[in-house]
């Protein structure tokens, strides 16, 4: 697949990039795509809640009332989940949220979600660029040229570059990141997808292993 490289301005350089089928046009596996956000947003889970159950409640264990003739239910213990300022019954205790997928499966799902991007129109590629400084408004130019002020965008950069990210990371909607960041959910939650031209090769390669 032969796509145009446009420039910072938004303008078309004359050159084209050629994006593997093998990654950006495969039939997508929808499934897979599925288990890794599941993981993605799995591992994002602290997984620390915690709620007091009736044998850690602080409270005095002496039996409250007689066992018959109140004409009520038998209670033991004020701590007893019916009671106010009881335990708690079955409550969340601290745990791992996190699964395993194998690299293969996650690979499949990457490229299916950069395949549904390109099918979907909302990827680009744009020439490699740098700020002589971080600066935010720089960036902000850049999304204008782009057509992208206000949307969600993910910008994938080829190799590390300090100033551009500096540049975005005040921005909501904006994302800075490198080929070895890349994740399935980042790619989908983003409504356009920049690639640079330095970050095309680093893609495949990655998802070629």
């Amino acid at each position: 697949m032969e796509v145009k490289v446009l420039d910072i301005n938004g303008k078309e350089t004359g050159r084209s990039v050629q994006l593997a089928d093998s990654v950006f046009a495969i039939e997508p596996n929808k499934h897979a795509i599925y288990l890794d956000v599941k993981q993605y947003l799995a591992n994002q889970r602290q997984g620390t809640h915690k709620a007091k159950e009736r044998a850690e409640v602080a409270g005095s264990t002496r039996k409250i009332k007689k066992q018959k003739g109140t004409g009520t239910a038998r209670a033991g213990s004020a701590k007893s989940p019916v009671f106010k300022g009881g335990g708690t019954i079955f409550g969340p205790r601290p745990r791992n949220y996190s699964f395993k997928l194998n690299k293969a499966l996650k690979r499949l799902a990457r490229k299916s979600a950069f395949t549904l991007k390109a099918q979907e129109s909302n990827l680009f590629v744009i020439e490699d660029f740098t700020f002589e400084a971080p600066n935010t408004k720089n960036f902000i130019n850049v999304l204008k040229a782009l057509g992208l002020e206000g949307k969600k965008s993910l910008f994938v950069l080829g190799e590390s570059n300090k100033n551009v990210y500096l540049s975005s990371r005040n921005l909501k909607r904006a994302s800075v990141v490198t080929t070895s960041e890349l994740n399935t959910y980042g790619i989908l939650n983003a409504n356009k997808l920049v690639l640079t031209e330095g970050s095309v090769e680093g893609i495949v390669e990655n998802l070629s292993k």
